[in-house]
């Protein structure tokens, strides 16, 4: 899998996600075998540059890997300048955000809400394009509900773009998260364009990652919800890609380390009172997919002290290890 002149180690990609594919975490997917990871979306609207928030998500020197950097916005000029600053502060792939579902970013026209206006994708895909010298590549949903499943023409506007490579969900905006993912329109899609195409939505088996890629010919897989609490899901997918076996589980000692590895980095990242914070869903993904526990987790959204969340988790994993 190759997007302009970065060549993946592998074709297992992390799927861009708000709130969720922070530095700290795309470091420690980077590490656990991702091909590439993309950073969380980040507006348009110079207004907000300057926030803390997105102070946190625009440096891009401790990046691991291909620095590839996702925006979010309607505006082709505001576009296209967003595009130029994050490429000066680093980013070497500049991704468009065509596929959030989200109320709060469709309702600014953002998002997979642009499916709807062929000829404004058209605009913004241009002037991003023509405004940086480092790829550019676009993440969309099939279509903006199951009666106007637009992909294909999005996908032909994005080639003749000059888009190098498309990320496709396999599911409508409508659809939000709803339901299993379909995977026909992506297959469709591959069949359309040249352009490197990577499926996404429902992958979080390497025999899963396995069979979309046969049926719909993708060049590569992205991971999305599939990786919360579970980042070794992409060493196991490209190892079982690469050789047909399955990878074991990891133990205990090494969910504890990861865990605790990640956790401290929230910290370090963000500060004690934030990183607290976000260490909580964090950890009750890990302990979801991990090690269940309810009762521990009702204890752990409790604390308030970093240095007593990473002494809680010691000694949790001490009484299970």
């Amino acid at each position: 899998m190759r997007i302009g002149p970065y060549l993946l180690d592998n074709p297992v990609i992390l799927a861009p996600m708000a709130g969720v594919t922070d530095l700290p975490f795309r470091q420690l997917c980077n590490e656990l075998g991702a091909g590439m990871t993309v950073s969380e979306m980040l507006s348009s609207n110079p207004r907000v540059w300057q926030t803390q928030k997105s102070q946190m998500r625009m440096g891009h020197a401790d990046e691991p890997g291909i620095k590839a950097v996702q925006i979010a916005g309607c505006e082709p000029e505001l576009m296209a300048q967003a595009a130029q600053h994050n490429v000066a502060n680093g980013a070497q792939i500049i991704d468009i955000n065509m596929g959030c579902p989200a109320k709060k970013v469709n309702k600014k026209m953002a998002g997979s809400a642009l499916l709807q206006y062929p000829d404004l994708v058209q605009d913004i895909l241009h002037a991003v394009v023509t405004a940086v010298d480092v790829p550019v590549t676009l993440k969309i949903r099939t279509g903006w509900d199951p009666e106007n499943r637009n992909g294909v023409a999005i996908a032909k506007l994005a080639e003749q773009a000059g888009i190098q490579s498309l990320a496709v969900h396999g599911r409508t905006r409508a659809c939000m998260y709803k339901g299993e993912a379909e995977y026909d329109t992506i297959r469709a899609i591959k069949q359309a364009v040249s352009i490197p195409v990577v499926a996404n939505g429902d992958i979080r088996t390497p025999a899963k990652a396995q069979e979309v890629l046969a049926y719909t010919g993708a060049d590569a897989i992205m991971i999305g919800r599939g990786a919360q609490g579970n980042p070794w899901l992409f060493r196991e997918i490209a190892h079982y890609l690469a050789t047909g076996e399955q990878l074991a589980k990891p133990n205990m000692n090494e969910v504890t380390d990861v865990v605790m590895r990640h956790v401290h980095r929230l910290h370090e990242h963000y500060g004690d009172f934030t990183g607290v914070r976000i260490a909580r869903k964090h950890v009750g993904w890990y302990l979801q997919e991990q090690q269940p526990a309810a009762e521990f987790r009702r204890h752990f959204v409790t604390i308030e002290d970093a240095a007593e969340q990473l002494d809680a988790l010691a000694t949790f994993f001490n009484s299970v290890n």
